[in-house]
């Protein structure tokens, strides 16, 4: 059975040239310990959990004239070894050496006429560690039918279980007329559809385009907030395909400690910090900052399901207002970090202000989103919170961030223990920053992904960020 890509995967697949990739990724630090991680064993892990995300042996293929979505066939020339690569880090083997490499990584194009999706094995780092980076296309992860593999990967302990005997015999692929014959059947009780698509048939993507305006019709609640524009900001701006990658991370009970003195959440203290390092950034670019400057950030409610620290008082979900936004399964909020504050107890206290109103009680907990959420780890999360906010218009948040929970325990690839788990956040057109979060094993550790024109410092904002937590952490240890 042919499986048609969705109205919005279709949209990411066409948009995805070179000034635009929609990459996801993650990027995971193995402590090589006793038992190296050798390529060979990297292969065989992956080869024997595909049965599990069976979406990563399909490709893309597009329907004759546009007439209708493209569609998911199985790969008959699949070939493991193209999709899990390996690499090296020259002597030291330091982590801005690995930073460059994920940059450039990320910022090629996938192979389209394979499955869209890259992993690579990074050898050479300093201390006897390795890296993992996964790099997939948005358009294969939709948390559904498809999840990002690394959720497959990982596991709670050095054994790992038994693989289900996995036996992948591909399905013919489909001919071109049976393609054509599908697609207007499958368009017919759409005639919106199937007229755009009549309209344009030399350029692929008018076959989607009224399938796009019905989509962004259905989500329009979420975009009531956009005609309130973000304010104007250095982020914002004609964006590029090569990108710059740094990561930092902090003490998640440094941050928990900083929370209770507040009377506030966990993420309110990563959003203080973000805020934190983003005025310093500003300043040393000499740009003008007043006392009322802020920065719009789109945020996954998904922070806010006690992330961190079982005690916050933002533990919980609340129904949908005119400032959250539905879209691909996520919900969200924006709110303005005043990166024009300068003292960061105050700071602190407008960012939990604001985002108070995105936490309630558990009585109105939306059920059918909470229900889905312990289902997909925290790469899918973060996939899912980069399709969402592709969706959203360029006027209504200057910087999308994205926040998940992981495990409280260390975790295991292939029996290496992972030490350090970052995300990948995909950039949005016009925003030279995202920025991720994983809470793993005791700290939170956080990646900055960044355009490379426009963000030519990305490598300051670790240490901005250091020093951002360390004053919250100083006021919270005062009488």
């Amino acid at each position: 059975m042919v499986t048609r890509l969705s109205t919005q995967d279709a949209l990411f697949y066409y948009l995805d040239e070179q000034d635009a990739t929609t990459h996801i990724g993650s990027l995971l630090i193995l402590d090589r310990g006793s038992d190296q991680l050798q390529y060979d064993r990297l292969l065989a892990t992956v080869e024997s959990r595909l049965g599990a995300v069976p979406r990563y042996r399909q490709r893309i293929r597009e329907v004759t004239l546009g007439l209708g979505r493209p569609v998911w066939v199985d790969d008959n020339g699949f070939d493991i070894t193209y999709h899990v690569r390996r690499s090296a880090l020259p002597s030291p083997g330091a982590e801005e050496q690995l930073h460059d490499l994920v940059a450039r990584l990320m910022s090629r194009p996938l192979d389209r006429s394979r499955p869209l999706w890259e992993m690579y094995l990074v050898e050479g780092l300093t201390d006897n560690r390795m890296a993992v980076l996964t790099k997939t296309h948005q358009a294969l992860v939709d948390g559904h039918d498809a999840v990002e593999i690394n959720q497959v990967l990982v596991d709670d302990s050095p054994r790992a279980p038994d693989a289900p005997q996995d036996i992948w015999l591909p399905a013919p692929e489909p001919s071109d007329a049976s393609l054509v014959a599908g697609a207007l059947t499958d368009v017919a009780t759409r005639p919106r559809e199937i007229v755009g698509a009549l309209r344009g048939l030399s350029a692929p993507v008018a076959g989607v385009g009224s399938a796009v305006t019905g989509s962004l019709r259905r989500v329009g609640s979420m975009l009531r907030f956009a005609t309130d524009g973000a304010p104007d900001s250095p982020l914002n701006g004609p964006t590029s395909g090569r990108r710059r990658f740094t990561v930092a991370s902090a003490d998640a009970r440094t941050c928990a400690r900083i929370a209770r003195h507040n009377d506030c959440s966990v993420t309110d203290v990563v959003l203080a910090a973000i805020a934190g390092a983003l005025r310093r950034w500003l300043l040393s670019r000499d740009a003008a900052v007043d006392a009322t400057a802020t920065v719009r950030a789109l945020v996954p409610l998904g922070a806010y399901n006690g992330y961190g620290d079982p005690d916050s008082r933002g533990g919980s979900w609340e129904q949908i207002d005119d400032a959250e936004w539905t879209a691909a399964g996520v919900r969200g909020f924006v709110t303005d970090l005043p990166v024009g504050e300068p003292n960061p107890t105050v700071r602190l206290s407008q960012v939990a202000h604001l985002t108070g109103r995105h936490s309630t009680s558990g009585r109105r907990v939306a059920m059918g989103t909470r229900s889905w959420l312990p289902e997909i780890g925290p790469a899918t999360f973060h996939a899912m919170t980069s399709r969402a906010a592709a969706t959203l218009s360029g006027r209504s948040f200057n910087l999308p961030i994205s926040i998940a929970g992981g495990g409280s325990a260390p975790q295991y690839l292939a029996g290496n223990r992972i030490v350090a788990a970052y995300p990948v956040p995909a950039l949005v057109p016009q925003r030279a920053l995202a920025i991720g979060l994983n809470h793993y094993n005791g700290r939170i550790f956080v990646a900055f992904n960044a355009d490379r024109d426009i963000m030519w410092d990305l490598a300051s904002m670790p240490e901005y960020l250091a020093e951002a937590v360390g004053e919250l952490a100083v006021r919270a240890s005062e009488p």
